[in-house]
């Protein structure tokens, strides 16, 4: 008597499926007002030019809220992937002074990296790996083991754009703990460099000029993280070089 074939898996009820995306979808949708809105033209220079006097009084007569609606406004820029992430930077640093700022720059885009890769990871990390078969689980676990290091040097170094390194380590299954220490860390010399530039913004907007965002692809700039990245991946190589302990 021949056994009878396993049942197929049930399908996720569509109310599930829904609450898993709602997240992502939420997300997307902010990203979709920000455009159909017309948002994107706050985000500039000129905007900033046109309106300093407010901004800045704002500032003055109410620092603490100033830059609390701040660390806000950088965690939804962050989160649903708007651009004018180093405009904000840089805006930060004249505003708020370079020590303050940072400190910002770095909690609110930590917190909206984690906010993203949250509703990534609960949305499609799972069912992309499995898609993926073997060779996805295997390039998971590969990414997995070595987390912390990689995740550092794609913080350090600007090889990718932010949101795709924030989506990136939802798929290969890495910890809340890695991803929001490896963001936190890694992102401090960009944003400290961003923010700096900041200082001058105000001689900048009053001759009509903008600031040379590029400023971190320059040498001696990229120089110093490529090598904070090669220290990062030297524990790599060494666990990937070592010999095997013998029995």
């Amino acid at each position: 008597m021949t056994a009878a074939p396993d049942p197929a898996p049930a399908a996720a009820p569509p109310r599930s499926v829904l609450r898993r995306l709602a997240p992502l979808i939420g997300l997307a949708a902010i990203l979709v007002l920000f455009f159909a809105l017309h948002l994107d033209r706050y985000v500039s220079f000129a905007a900033l030019r046109d309106n300093r006097a407010t901004v800045t009084g704002f500032v003055a007569d109410h620092r603490g809220l100033a830059a609390l609606l701040y660390v806000a406004a950088y965690i939804v820029v962050v989160a649903a992937s708007l651009p004018g992430g180093a405009i904000l930077s840089v805006a930060g640093g004249f505003l708020f002074g370079t020590v303050v700022a940072s400190v910002c720059v770095v909690v609110g885009a930590t917190a909206g990296a984690t906010l993203l890769f949250l509703a990534a990871r609960t949305a499609i990390g799972d069912g992309l790996r499995r898609r993926l078969g073997a060779r996805g689980e295997r390039l998971a676990a590969d990414l997995a083991d070595n987390a912390f290091n990689y995740l550092l040097v794609l913080r350090l170094v600007p090889l990718f754009p932010f949101f795709l390194v924030n989506l990136v380590p939802a798929f290969a299954g890495i910890t809340l703990r890695t991803y929001v220490a490896a963001t936190f860390l890694g992102i401090i010399p960009g944003t400290v460099v961003f923010v700096s530039v900041g200082d001058g913004l105000g001689a900048l907007l009053e001759r009509g000029e903008t600031p040379d965002l590029s400023i971190i692809f320059s040498p001696r700039i990229l120089g110093p993280l490529v090598g904070l990245a090669v220290l990062a991946l030297i524990p790599v190589a060494y666990r990937r070089l070592k010999p095997p302990r013998r029995a």
